[in-house]
């Protein structure tokens, strides 16, 4: 019985030596440590629906940035749909936080909707501006933590001077506002614009 515990102590410690050694080779490589794993404090059903609501969103600003009305209507679709199944009740929250993400997550709904019945890209843009000032607020009002979300500012989305803004899932700005086929600029302003904010309300 000595014999056996005394193997089981020699096994822990063989393994703990090795784990150490490959540790310590890791670091001496110059390899950056294993991410933190992201805890969410919100549930998973909120998270997923959430996750589905950024990713209509996303397609919707991908539509604009290639004029393309008809995608931009179908993804606008689907946002008010997300918008309007968000389970905002599940939340892990107080009643007023969850009374103002249920205004909000209507807002998007009834934002999304309207574009759809605009006429022409500009009409529609200004709908998305203004789609994305109320997904912005709610981002911020649930903490989604997800991933880390973009901010960005277009200085001349309505003209010289009115400014427009979207939200983007990387640093990399891909113009919405002005996209691949301007009449003016065609795709050289394709990357105007400035990240004002970055969202990143993950637990590591």
């Amino acid at each position: 019985m000595r014999k056996f515990v005394l193997l089981i102590i020699i096994f822990i410690v063989a393994g703990l030596l090795v784990y150490r050694l490959l540790l310590d080779k890791k670091t001496s490589q110059g390899l950056p440590p294993d991410p933190a794993l992201r805890i969410s404090k919100n549930s998973s059903a909120f998270d997923q629906a959430f996750d589905g609501l950024m990713g209509s969103y996303f397609a919707l600003k991908d539509a604009l940035v290639d004029w393309d009305t008809l995608k931009a209507d179908q993804a606008a679709q689907v946002v008010a749909a997300k918008a309007d199944s968000l389970p905002v009740k599940t939340l892990k929250a107080d009643s007023a936080i969850v009374l103002t993400a249920e205004s909000l997550a209507a807002s998007i709904d009834a934002e999304a909707k309207g574009l759809i019945g605009e006429t022409g890209i500009e009409a529609r843009r200004r709908s998305f501006d203004m789609l994305t000032d109320e997904l912005y607020n709610l981002i911020r009002t649930v903490q989604f933590d997800g991933f880390r979300i973009y901010h960005i500012k277009c200085p001349m989305a309505f003209g010289d001077s009115l400014p427009g803004y979207w939200l983007s899932n990387t640093a990399s700005v891909i113009n919405p506002y002005l996209g691949r086929k301007h009449p003016t600029y065609g795709a050289k302003m394709l990357e105007c614009g400035e990240i004002t904010d970055s969202l990143d309300f993950g637990k590591k």
